[in-house]
C-alpha cells in the first residue's frame, strides 16, 4: 500500500506542476494576444484551474490518503477539463465540424441540443464541488439557493407551485435549462464576467508576486522596513506592519502576505516580549490591510477598472486610496507603538540592524518592477500588459541575482536569452506592414507614427513592451529546458498555480450567482427592496452592507467577496448619492477586513498557525488592531476629501481635505491609545473612557443634524476631549515598564 501511495503522489505532484506550468503560461499568454474566443480563453482558464483542485484539495482532510478517493480526484479533474474543453470545441471556429448542425455553441442560445445540456449540468455540479473543496461552504450554498431560487419561480408560474412572498423578490424564473444555460454553457455565469477578471487581472498578479518572491524582492521588503524601524522600542512589531503593507499591495492575497512576512516578523516580536498572540494579530491585522495600498493594491484597483461606472483612470483610483490607507497603517503603527512602550518591549539589537543592506541588488529588483508597472499604467497601457512587462523585469534581473544556486553560465545563458529574443523581435519591425492578420499579434510595431512619420515616444515604449513581452518567454521557455533553471521556474509556476486555485474556483461558482442576477434582474430588485428600507437613510444601507460583506467574507477571497458584493449592491449606493468609485472602495474595504473578522478570520487563523497561538484570541487580537479599518469606509463615504474628491465629484478643497485629514489622525491616535490603554502613562479607566470618547467624535461619519452643519463642530469637541485627555496623563511622573506581559 505504501509503494502505491508513493507512486500516486510523485504522479499528482507531476501532474500539479504541468498544469501549473500550463495555467501560468497560458493566461500569460492569453490575455496578452488574444488569439482565441472570449469565452473558450476562460473555459480553458476555469477548466485548468478546476483540474488542479481536484488533485490538489481531497474530498474531505480526514481521507487524504485514501488512494481509492484520490483515484476518483482524478476522475473529477479529468471531467473538469472535459466539460470546459466542450465548450472551448463548440466555440472556436477551428471546430467547427463538431458543431451541432453546424452552429457554435454561443448561436445556439436557447435552442441547446440534450448534450449540451447534460454536459452544462455536469459542469456545474463539478464547479460547485471544486468550490466546496477548495474555500468551504458558504459560497456554493449561496449560489444553490439562486439556482433553486430562480427554478422555484419559474415552478410557481409553470407548475402552479404555492407563490413566494414578496419579500423574498418572486421574478419569472427559469426552466433547468435556461439555468444550466446561463450559468455554464454560455458568457453570463461560469465563463462570466467574474472569471474574466480573475483571468486579465487577478491571477497575474499571483503570478507576479510568486516571481516577485523568487527575485529576492521580498527579502528587500523584510530588510527596508527591519532598516526603517528595528531600533525603535517595540521596532519587531511596527517592521512587520510596514512589510506587510509592502508585501500586501503586491500581493493582494491578506492569507499569502501573513504567511510570508509573519515567518519572519513573528519570531523577532516574541524575542522583543510580545504575547504570542498579540505577535499573531499584529501581523493578521497589517497583512489584511496590503491590498488597500496604493499603487497595486493587489488588482483590487484594476479590478475597479473593470467594474467602476462611469469608468475611471488608474491614477483617480489611487489617489482616492492613498490617505485612506496611509491612515488604516497608522492607526496600526500607533497601537503598536504605544503598546511596546506600555509592555515595555524592546528593539531589534543594533548590530543586527546594522548588517541589514538597505540599497542593494535586492532593491533594485523591488523598484525596477514597481517603476515599471506604475509608469507604464500612467503611461495608457492596459494593467494587464502593464504586470506582464514588469514581469518581464523581475524575470531579468532575477538570472542575475547571486542567491540563487545556479551556475555562472547558466546564468548569463538565460540573461542572453531574453535579449536575443527582444532583438529578434524588434528586428521585425519592417515586417508590420505587411504581415498577415495571424501573424501581426508577434510582429513588433514600428515606432514611427503614421500620420506626422515622426518616432514617437509612445510608440517607442510600446514596441519595446511587446519585443520585453517576445523576449519573457523565450526566457521561460529556456528555463523550464535548462536543467539548472528547470527547478525554480517550475516552483515558481507551481506556487503561483496553487495559490491562485481558490480564487479560480471562487470565481467560476460566483458566476453561477452572477449569471442568474444578471439574466433574472433580481439585483435590481434586491436594490429597490433594500433601498425602499432604508428609505433615505445612507448609513442604514452602509451598515447593512457592512453586514453583509463581513458574513460573506467568511472564508472566501476577499476580492471574490468584492465582486459579488459590486455585484448586488453596488447600484444601491450610486442611487443613494455616493459616488461609484467610492462606494466601489467601500465594499473592497470590508472585503478585506472580514480576513480579521471572528469567528471565521482567515488571516487571524494562518497567523495564529505560525505563532503557535490559540486560534480564537489571535482574531479578536487582530480585530482589535484593524478596528480603524471597520470606521474608516464610513468615513471617506460621509467625508470624499479623504478620497481626494468633492461631494459633486469634482475637486475637493485644500479646507476640506486638510480638516478630514488633521480629524481622522486626531481619532485614530485617541482610538490607539485607548486600545493600548497608554500614552505618556497607562491610562487611567476614566482616561481611557475619555480616549474612546474622543476617537468616537472625530471618527463617526456625522457631518449634518438634519439640515445643520455639525461636523466641525463635532471634530473640534473629540479634539478637546484628547487635548484633556493627553494633558492629564502627561502630569504624572512616566512609569518605569512593566517586568510582566500587560495585557491588551
Amino acid at each position: 500500500m505504501t509503494e502505491n501511495v508513493s507512486a500516486f503522489d510523485r504522479m499528482n505532484k507531476h501532474a500539479v506542476s504541468l498544469l501549473g506550468i500550463f495555467l501560468c503560461l497560458f493566461t500569460l499568454f492569453e490575455v496578452n494576444y488574444n488569439l482565441l474566443q472570449p469565452q473558450s480563453s476562460l473555459a480553458i482558464f476555469v477548466g485548468a484551474g478546476l483540474a488542479l483542485c481536484f488533485l490538489t484539495f481531497p474530498i474531505a482532510k480526514r481521507w487524504t490518503d485514501v488512494v481509492a478517493l484520490r483515484w476518483m480526484d482524478v476522475v473529477l479533474a479529468i471531467v473538469a477539463v472535459a466539460c470546459c474543453g466542450y465548450v472551448v470545441v463548440q466555440t472556436e471556429p477551428l471546430f467547427e465540424a463538431f458543431w451541432s448542425d453546424g452552429i457554435s455553441l454561443g448561436n445556439r442560445a436557447g435552442a441547446e441540443t440534450g448534450i449540451d445540456f447534460g454536459v452544462g449540468l455536469l459542469g456545474l455540479i463539478i464547479v460547485l464541488e471544486a468550490t466546496r473543496r477548495s474555500i468551504g461552504l458558504i459560497v456554493p450554498i449561496l449560489a444553490l439557493f439562486f439556482v433553486a431560487h430562480s427554478f422555484y419561480c419559474y415552478g410557481s408560474i409553470e407548475y402552479d407551485l404555492v407563490e413566494m412572498p414578496s419579500w423574498l423578490l418572486p421574478h419569472a424564473g427559469q426552466s433547468p435549462k435556461d439555468i444550466v444555460s446561463t450559468t455554464f454553457l454560455q458568457s453570463l455565469g461560469v465563463f462570466g464576467p467574474a472569471a474574466a477578471v480573475m483571468f486579465k487581472y487577478v491571477f497575474l498578479f499571483v503570478v507576479f508576486g510568486s516571481f516577485l518572491e523568487m527575485s529576492g524582492a521580498t527579502q528587500f521588503i523584510i530588510d527596508f522596513a527591519t532598516k526603517t524601524f528595528g531600533k525603535i522600542r517595540g521596532g519587531p512589531a511596527m517592521v512587520s506592519v510596514m512589510a506587510s503593507g509592502l508585501m500586501g499591495s503586491l500581493s493582494g492575497s491578506a492569507v499569502a502576505n501573513a504567511v510570508t512576512t509573519g515567518t519572519f516578523t513573528i519570531p523577532m516580536m516574541r524575542s522583543a516580549r510580545f504575547p504570542k498572540h498579540i505577535a499573531g494579530g499584529i501581523t493578521a491585522a497589517a497583512a489584511s490591510g496590503g491590498a488597500l495600498v496604493p499603487p497595486v493594491m493587489g488588482a483590487g484597483a484594476y479590478m475597479m477598472l473593470e467594474l467602476v461606472q462611469p469608468q475611471v483612470t488608474f491614477v483617480t483610483i489611487m489617489k482616492a486610496a492613498i490617505i485612506p490607507a496611509c491612515l488604516y497603517y497608522l492607526s496600526i503603527l500607533a497601537v503598536v507603538f504605544l503598546y511596546s512602550r506600555r509592555l515595555g518591549a524592546e528593539g531589534l539589537d543594533v548590530a543586527e540592524v546594522g548588517k541589514k543592506k538597505l540599497w542593494g541588488f535586492d532593491a533594485i529588483v523591488f523598484f525596477g518592477a514597481l517603476g515599471t508597472l506604475i509608469g507604464l499604467l500612467i503611461f495608457g497601457f492596459s494593467p494587464f500588459r502593464s504586470v506582464t512587462g514588469s514581469l518581464a523585469v523581475i524575470l531579468v534581473f532575477a538570472t542575475l541575482r547571486k542567491e540563487l544556486n545556479i551556475s555562472s553560465s547558466a546564468r548569463w545563458l538565460a540573461f542572453a536569452s531574453f535579449f536575443i529574443v527582444l532583438l529578434l523581435h524588434q528586428a521585425s519591425i519592417p515586417f508590420s506592414e505587411t504581415a498577415p492578420s495571424w501573424l501581426s499579434p508577434f510582429v513588433a510595431p514600428s515606432w514611427v507614427h503614421p500620420e506626422t512619420q515622426s518616432i514617437s515616444p509612445i510608440l517607442a515604449i510600446g514596441s519595446l513592451l511587446e519585443s520585453a513581452i517576445v523576449g519573457m518567454f523565450g526566457l521561460l521557455i529556456f528555463g523550464l529546458i535548462h536543467p539548472a533553471w528547470r527547478p525554480e521556474m517550475t516552483t515558481a509556476f507551481t506556487k503561483s498555480a496553487k495559490n491562485g486555485i481558490s480564487l479560480v474556483a471562487a470565481s467560476a461558482c460566483v458566476g453561477i450567482i452572477i449569471g442568474i442576477v444578471q439574466q433574472t434582474g433580481i439585483a435590481t430588485d434586491f436594490s429597490a427592496a433594500i433601498k425602499g428600507v432604508v428609505a433615505t437613510n445612507l448609513f442604514l444601507a452602509l451598515v447593512g452592507i457592512m453586514v453583509c460583506s463581513l458574513i460573506l467574507g467568511m472564508g472566501v477571497p476577499s476580492v471574490v467577496c468584492y465582486l459579488l458584493m459590486a455585484t448586488l449592491m453596488g447600484s444601491l449606493l450610486g442611487e443613494l448619492g455616493v459616488q461609484p468609485l467610492i462606494a466601489h472602495l467601500f465594499i473592497f474595504y470590508f472585503g478585506m477586513m472580514s480576513m480579521v473578522t471572528p469567528p471565521v478570520a482567515l488571516a487571524g487563523y494562518a497567523s495564529a498557525s505560525i505563532a503557535d497561538a490559540p486560534i480564537m484570541k489571535t482574531s479578536f487580537a487582530a480585530f482589535r488592531f484593524a478596528l480603524v479599518g471597520f470606521t474608516l469606509p464610513f468615513m471617506f463615504v460621509y467625508r470624499p476629501a479623504l478620497c481626494l474628491l468633492a461631494a459633486d465629484g469634482g475637486a475637493p478643497t485644500l479646507f476640506a481635505v486638510s480638516h478630514a485629514v488633521i480629524a481622522a489622525t486626531i481619532g485614530i491616535l485617541a482610538l490607539a491609545a485607548g486600545i493600548a490603554g497608554y500614552f505618556r502613562n497607562n491610562l487611567t479607566l476614566l482616561e481611557r473612557g475619555a480616549m474612546f470618547v474622543s476617537a468616537a467624535l472625530l471618527l463617526a461619519p456625522l457631518t449634518k443634524i438634519g439640515e445643520m452643519q455639525v461636523g466641525l463642530a463635532v471634530d473640534v469637541i473629540g479634539a478637546i476631549v484628547f487635548a484633556v485627555a493627553v494633558a492629564i496623563n502627561s502630569m504624572r511622573r512616566p512609569e518605569e515598564p512593566p517586568t510582566v506581559v500587560a495585557p491588551l
